[in-house]
């Protein structure tokens, strides 16, 4: 566990940076700074491992004050993975992986071993290993910074806007990827991001943080949407916060009915779109093993006649649902009409945010039945 304790970082010209913050990290999961530019998320951040030092309070690492430890020493033992990678450029990737463990001392062999082992891990080719930085993509060299981070297995991982640089395509399979790896590895991970998206997505807890680096609320993903503290809270959260928590309820739960006859489906049992009197319409799919209600609700939408076709792996049909079958799941997991909301619900899906319960309403004008 990582502790803030009345943590202030005031500079020499008398800017606070981060101003009596205190808070935990829990071990073993992914807490989110998340703030607008000049909210000392990064501040906070870099003081964990010592890059900046705080100027009064106490920070401490599983009840070690980070000041009585040598700071080399310190940071061999944290993971670090910042903006566009900030790899070697002179270095093979392999060697760029292994570069914390050849600062503890291990054989080439084995250093370069455990880094073959890491690309693995991260989802590269071993192929890789012998090129340079520039000659990867972003989002490869994204991936060779997580590897090189984990390199020497530390507790703690720090990832300072990691993906903030490549685009949103590559930025997503990233952000999938991490939940994929914390769901084996359970590292102790601290993230900054100015993305509340990416916040609720990763984070099994989110701290909002307000410029002069204060802090305006840290709760879990679903009450933080549904229950934001003030007004600044809810501004920098967006208007689509209801949106926003269908991310919070697993797919798994929308009722199917069997495909009908207009949709037309190829010989290997997918879909090829919904018929209609000038030819094939177009269609939206979900998986209900992997996908949560915001994504099955984005297919019903993307279809003429608001049905979303589920499919499995494969991509074969295995029926459909009706706009009656979510509005009845949105009902379901209605907060109560009076009381707190908390963080309920299914176990969240490599690629999905936390588990917890979204919004309310009943879905008011979203009843239409599937037709045969």
């Amino acid at each position: 566990m990582i502790t803030f304790e009345g943590v202030t970082k005031r500079y020499r010209d008398g800017t606070v940076a981060v101003d009596d913050l205190s808070l935990e990290v829990p071990t073993g999961a992914i807490t989110v700074f998340v703030g607008p530019s000049g909210c000392g998320k990064t501040t906070s951040l870099r003081m964990i491992n010592r890059m900046i030092d705080a100027t009064s309070g106490r920070i401490a690492l599983d009840g070690q004050d980070v000041r009585e430890i040598d700071p080399p020493t310190l940071r061999r033992g944290i993971g670090y993975v910042i903006q566009q990678a900030g790899l070697f450029p002179h270095r093979k990737i392999v060697d760029n992986v292994a570069t914390v463990p050849y600062l503890l001392g291990w054989s080439r062999k084995k250093a370069r071993a455990r880094a073959m082992e890491l690309l693995e891990l991260v989802g590269l080719d071993a192929s890789l290993a012998s090129r340079y930085p520039f000659q990867l993509s972003g989002g490869q060299q994204q991936r060779v910074g997580v590897a090189r981070a984990l390199a020497a297995d530390p507790p703690v991982l720090l990832m300072d806007e990691p993906f903030s640089a490549v685009d949103p395509i590559v930025r997503a399979s990233l952000q999938d990827e991490l939940l994929r790896l914390q769901s084996e590895l359970r590292k102790t991970i601290v993230f900054v991001t100015h993305d509340i998206d990416e916040a609720v997505k990763l984070g099994d807890t989110v701290a909002v943080m307000r410029v002069g680096g204060r802090l305006a609320q840290m709760a879990g993903p679903a009450t933080l949407l549904t229950e934001p503290a003030d007004d600044f809270v809810r501004e920098f959260l967006g208007r689509d916060r209801g949106i926003r928590r269908l991310s919070f309820i697993s797919a798994k739960e929308v009722r199917l009915s069997p495909a009908p006859s207009a949709l037309v489906i190829d010989e290997d049992g997918r879909p090829l779109g919904w018929r209609t009197g000038d030819g094939l319409a177009a269609y939206g799919t979900f998986n209900p093993e992997t996908d949560s209600l915001r994504v099955a609700l984005d297919a019903a939408l993307l279809s003429p006649n608001g049905i979303a076709v589920a499919v499995d792996e494969a991509g074969r049909v295995r029926g459909v649902a009706g706009r009656d079958a979510i509005d009845e799941l949105l009902a379901e997991h209605a907060p109560p009409a009076a009381g707190p909301f908390r963080d309920a619900g299914s176990p969240r899906a490599a690629g999905s945010p936390p588990a917890g319960s979204p919004p309310g309403g009943s879905g008011a004008g979203i009843s239409e039945g599937v037709p045969t």
